[in-house]
């Protein structure tokens, strides 16, 4: 069985779509969804454009990890590479985000040895190949990646690795969610699927039962996006509010035990963490436990760390695509000074990010209008 054959089947499609034209009460209806994955499903499918006419909005939200990140903490991996007899490791995805004045590409073109890895294991052969050298991980990411950097952690305890640190930048969903809730008007989310197959289902409860909006965590091909909206349509239509697995194939009520308490043993939350675009988020970041501070690059580089929040360039409005304020169309510079070749926003650079959507499968649409 071709399962993407299947999930894209075009007759399924129309169904679902008829199911929600003949259910929907056709007022207007602001989902949004949290995973830039969806954002470009969406766009690569143009089930924003299917569903427009019917009343449908989707609103692009802060579930790229690329995206949130804060200048400064872009800052503060550059001021690591920058030091003597250091190596930098991290996901391809932020070598181009740009901080204050460069970029981690940028510094490596100037001759720091700054690597991309796929796994945060291959910093332990670097630092095994390297032992005059320290090696920093930049790990960022939500809670999907955070496993990932808690068995690093691991390993490093495990086989006693002394040159090997980790720059701790996790975020986690739901405050995220929480904060766009006091700046934009959502009525349901559609939820990340990577993540809640870590956290699963239940940890949205609460959340639902704060603020009384739909959850539907799903899948991310067009049957799986357009069930879901149809599953938030039937929520609003009987009055309800509560938790939906579409995704049931990757992600149950539960989630990843396993990993939750691999998380658990390494991380705590942090009191706040600032991100890009939403400010300082209570609860929102995780750091390394204190009993494993010598592990810490935060506090091993501490001296020479750019702290100061740093705001992003004044013509950006990546702050306000991610609260679900603003379109990437809405940008002055979208397409032209900002492209994925010379981004100025986080938006762009990311292979998540909503600019980046945009751009991909929008470009030959806007050119022609």
């Amino acid at each position: 069985m071709d399962l993407f054959r299947d999930f894209r089947n075009p007759e399924l499609v129309k169904k679902l779509l008829k199911a929600i034209e003949r259910e929907h009460d056709g007022k207007p209806l602001r989902i949004m969804e949290v995973c830039g994955g969806h954002t470009h499903a969406i766009m690569k499918f143009g089930l924003n454009k299917l569903l427009e006419p019917l009343g449908i909005e989707f609103l692009h939200g802060p579930g790229c990890p690329v995206c949130v990140m804060p200048k400064e903490r872009i800052d503060q991996a550059i001021a690591i590479a920058r030091q003597p007899n250091v190596i930098l490791t991290t996901y391809g995805d932020m070598m181009r985000v740009p901080g204050s004045e460069s970029s981690l590409i940028k510094e490596r073109a100037h001759g720091r040895d700054i690597r991309m890895v796929y796994s945060p294991l291959d910093s332990v052969k670097i630092a095994l190949e390297n032992p005059d050298k320290l090696v920093v991980f930049f790990a960022i990411g939500f809670e999907t990646t955070t496993p990932m950097t808690a068995a690093l952690m691991e390993v490093i305890r495990e086989q006693k690795i002394k040159n090997l640190l980790v720059h701790v930048n996790h975020v986690l969903v739901i405050p995220a969610m929480e904060a766009v809730m006091h700046e934009s008007k959502i009525e349901a989310f559609i939820g990340p699927g990577h993540v809640s197959a870590i956290i699963g289902g239940k940890a949205y409860v609460p959340f639902v039962e704060k603020y009384k909006v739909p959850v539907v965590i799903s899948g991310f091909e067009p049957t799986d996006i357009l069930e879901s909206v149809l599953k938030i349509i039937r929520q609003k239509n009987n009055r309800e509010a509560k938790v939906e697995i579409q995704y049931t194939r990757a992600v149950s009520w539960e989630g990843n035990t396993k990993a939750q308490e691999l998380m658990a043993k390494y991380f705590e939350v942090r009191d706040k963490f600032r991100w890009r675009g939403l400010g300082d988020i209570p609860r929102s970041g995780l750091k390394l436990k204190d009993e494993y501070s010598q592990y810490d690059a935060e506090v091993y580089f501490d001296p020479i760390l750019p702290k100061e929040p740093i705001d992003d360039h004044k013509l950006c409005i990546c702050g306000e695509i991610l609260k679900g304020k603003a379109k990437p169309t809405d940008c002055k510079i979208f397409g032209t000074a900002c492209t994925p070749q010379n981004p100025v926003g986080a938006c762009m650079v990311s292979s998540e990010g909503a600019c980046a959507a945009y751009y991909k499968y929008l470009r030959h649409q806007l050119s022609t209008v």
